[in-house]
């Protein structure tokens, strides 16, 4: 056997390297797949500096081992690397000030710093070697509030006094019970001895008057088995606010690592899968002055007790969800201190609720209520850390994202009349709003012009025509100095990686702003090829429905007739863009095989970002659904308006594009000849609980659609060849998924697969042989069964 395999593995890197070797690009999967050190490591994080002449971002010109921080110096036009003593000295992006913006505090390295704004001077508040966080200021900004090891702390700004404000203990020790028959014997010792009764005495009186001194000290609140978040104090500095969860034992997934440096299998506790019992999220109000603790009542949130739509499909199934109450974001204060805004979750993920907290009563009075058949979801809506939201200048006005219309965009309302403004609206959507230091207009990232072409727009406070600040078609990452006047700017085309960028803020400038390159990281070998523009197109689904679409032609000579579907991952995620493709490997394996002949589509599929709520949605209850036939309608395009042979289609993806890729393979087997799963699911009932439970519900109440949207119940469709790749250190799609999927194969008698196993890769691969190793393998696959007769 050991013979038989060291055969089959030289045979195979014999293909391997005749499939590179029927490559006639200037390009080779080895050169492409060594990615950062092919292309050249681009910058990233950007942040300004104080006083607005210094821009530091991360880099990694020299190829080390890690990105280093650089900074460029708008005066000097100069870049320069930090050193480590001046990193570690600079002050932190991300800045809290007070209400007239005079002073400002920030944590770096777990320590907490005060900015007198006029003097830029700074004072370090603590410096210690635990963790404090969570700052802000309270007590009519007279005070810093902040959380060491769960617990609120304050340091008083004028008398430099450090306060504990909370007590939190994990359990009360609570004195033993005597059994029946000793507390007989009990009572009865202290009835014999008189001493024993005296001294019983004495001690009752001195814990009663010791009592005294507690009442002095913050209240003893326990938390069982319950963890705590999410604490603040109020404004005005007399309530504490906090979170407190309760997680059950969820059963984990073990994961064998094979290869080790113990040279022992070693086990590794991961995820546990979709279907969990959650998490109780209960919001508590701290009383400081009174010393009592009290739960926020949110029993009238508008459509508490919803019963979910699909629950129609199973009539003689009871559906129970006692508790439908998710993660609670908040409060969200007004700068006066006035009012305070709760972002509140569904644990099933279809609704959203924006309420008032009445913060002295424990109550709630309902805002905005945001409901979704499917789920609640959309550039700053929902998520785990609750949705972008604010408060308009007035204070008395919040701003927050909804998908009213279908498209993400920003609405204001009066918090005491309930008005609602929308302040933007189109077939378009709004990423990354924020309000202006003169709080008179917006900046925000909209998708306008094109779905796939990202832009930096100012509007009017209240809403109104959107100024343009940006104007170069494809991506622009806008980071705004502190004063505003100018734009560090990530920006990236079709076939131009990221670089930095610095222009004048438009609004500021005194004639037309044109950007300025600050980086140039491409390589000589990146910059030696010309790299292909993908053209954006459109096509009609079967439905109707208009599809986006990357496509990638051949010159006629090379053209072979044969094209490749690529699908990306996540599902939400956006790639028929005009900007660099997170998929950048991938991109760059398109331009080699259209080198060689192929056509290459790029669908963003149904489920796809960018595209609205309709779009997002379109996956519900049926993923290998739509997104499927997306994919399929996509080939009949090709084949009637490109020419391509129906019989020479292959297809390949990643993580959600290789579970797209299973479910093509096994039940489009007359429209795809051959397909390449990488880090694929097989069965979502084997993924995790806050992706999958979105979109499929729960296997428990909605097996319907974990069946049909499941690759392991269609295996029996398999026709063409079929080419699996995973990690089998996989800790977010499990390499158990695979081996599953695998024996399902075996027994259906099923010959025309293979699969190929990494042993050191998780669900990211970071060794560049891996990744060549897969490319070689997923290439050679396309040139056999598509070209050879």
């Amino acid at each position: 056997m050991y013979k038989s395999i060291l055969l089959f593995s030289f045979i195979l890197v014999c293909l391997s390297s005749m499939a590179q070797n029927n490559n006639i690009s200037d390009l080779t999967i080895k050169e492409i797949m060594k990615g950062d050190d092919f292309i050249g490591h681009l910058s990233s994080n950007v942040s300004w500096s104080c006083n607005s002449d210094m821009i530091y971002f991360e880099w990694n010109p020299e190829t080390a081992l890690n990105d280093s921080l650089y900074s460029y110096n708008l005066k000097q036009d100069k870049i320069s690397k930090v050193d480590f003593e001046t990193e570690y000295q600079l002050p932190a992006s991300n800045v809290i000030f007070n209400k007239d913006k005079s002073k400002k505090i920030y944590s770096k390295h777990g320590d907490i710093f005060l900015v007198d704004v006029e003097t830029n001077s700074t004072t370090q508040i603590t410096k210690t070697l635990e963790y404090e966080g969570s700052l802000h200021f309270t007590e009519n900004d007279s005070e810093i509030a902040y959380v060491k090891k769960k617990n609120v702390f304050t340091w008083n700004l004028i008398s430099g006094t450090t306060s504990q404000i909370t007590n939190f203990l994990d359990k009360e020790e609570k004195e033993k019970v005597r059994s029946e028959k000793d507390e007989w014997i009990y009572n009865d010792q202290l009835e014999l001895f008189e001493f024993l009764k005296e001294r019983k005495e004495k001690k009752d009186k001195h814990d009663t008057l010791m009592t005294r001194f507690e009442t002095k000290k913050p209240l003893k609140i326990y938390l069982d088995d319950k963890s705590v978040s999410n604490q603040q104090i109020s404004p005005d500095g007399k309530y504490v606010t906090y979170l407190t969860v309760k997680r059950p034992e969820n059963k984990k997934t073990i994961m064998p690592h094979y290869v080790t440096e113990s040279g022992y299998t070693e086990d590794e506790n991961t995820r546990s899968k979709v279907g969990d019992v959650l998490p109780e999220y209960v919001l508590y109000v701290y009383d400081i002055a009174n010393r009592k603790s009290y739960p926020v009542i949110l029993d009238n949130l508008e459509g508490l007790d919803y019963i979910p739509e699909y629950t129609k499909d199973y009539p003689d199934k009871p559906y129970k969800n006692d508790n439908r109450i998710g993660y609670i974001s908040g409060p969200n204060w007004s700068s006066d201190g006035k009012y305070a805004v709760l972002d509140i979750i569904a644990n099933d993920y279809k609704d959203r609720w924006i309420v008032l907290l009445n913060i002295e009563k424990g109550t709630i009075e309902n805002l905005d209520h945001q409901h979704d058949e499917a789920w609640i979801a959309g550039p700053g809506i929902g998520g785990y850390g609750g949705g972008s939201l604010g408060w308009m200048p007035d204070n008395k006005s919040i701003w927050y994202m909804s998908e009213k219309t279908g498209y993400s965009h920003i609405y204001t309302m009066n918090v005491r009349t309930k008005q609602v403004k929308a302040l933007t609206e189109g077939a378009f959507e709004i990423y990354h709003p924020q309000i202006s230091k003169n709080q008179k207009h917006w900046y925000f990232i909209a998708n306008k012009n094109h779905p796939g072409d990202r832009q930096f727009y100012s509007m009017p406070i209240h809403g109104g025509k959107f100024t343009a600040l940006t104007n170069k078609i494809g991506k622009n990452d806008v980071t705004l100095s502190p004063d505003e006047t100018q734009m560090a700017i990530l920006y990236s085309y079709s076939n131009k990686p990221t670089e930095l960028y610095v222009q004048e803020n438009p609004m500021f400038a005194s004639k037309e702003a044109t950007p300025k390159q600050i980086t140039h990281s491409t390589t000589t070998a990146f910059n030696d090829y010309s790299w292909k523009d993908p053209e954006i197109i459109t096509f009609k689904a079967d439905d109707g429905a208009k599809v986006h679409a990357r496509l990638y032609q051949p010159k006629a000579e090379v053209k072979n007739k044969a094209a490749i579907i690529f699908v990306h991952g996540a599902g939400y995620l956006q790639n028929a863009h005009k900007w660099w493709s997170s998929y950048y490997r991938e991109y760059m394996f398109h331009n080699l095989l259209v080198d060689n002949g192929y056509t290459v589509l790029d669908i963003d599929y149904r489920g796809s970002a960018g595209y609205g709520r309709d779009w997002r949605t379109g996956i519900y209850r049926h993923m290998g659904g739509k997104d499927l036939s997306d994919q399929v309608d996509g080939v009949e395009y090709l084949v009637s308006e490109y020419g391509i042979d129906k019989d020479k289609i292959g297809i390949y993806g990643g993580s959600y594009g290789g579970f797209i890729t299973l479910m093509a393979m096994f039940n489009e087997a007359e429209t795809f000849k051959a397909g390449a799963a990488i880090r694929s699911v097989g069965d979502w009932a084997a993924y995790n609980h806050g992706y999958t439970a979105r979109i499929l519900n729960t296997p428990v109440t909605d097996s319907i659609a974990y069946k049909r949207s499941s690759p392991i119940y269609f295996a029996d469709g398999l026709e063409g060849d079929l080419l699996i790749l995973h990690g089998m250190i996989d800790d977010n799609v499990h390499f158990q998924d695979m081996v599953r999927l695998s024996q399902r194969l075996i027994e259906l008698g099923k010959e025309n697969w293979e699969m190929a196993i990494y042993p050191l890769e998780r669900h990211g691969f970071v060794e560049p042989s891996s990744w060549t190793d897969e490319y070689l393998r997923i290439y050679k696959l396309f040139q056999e069964s598509l070209l050879e007769d």
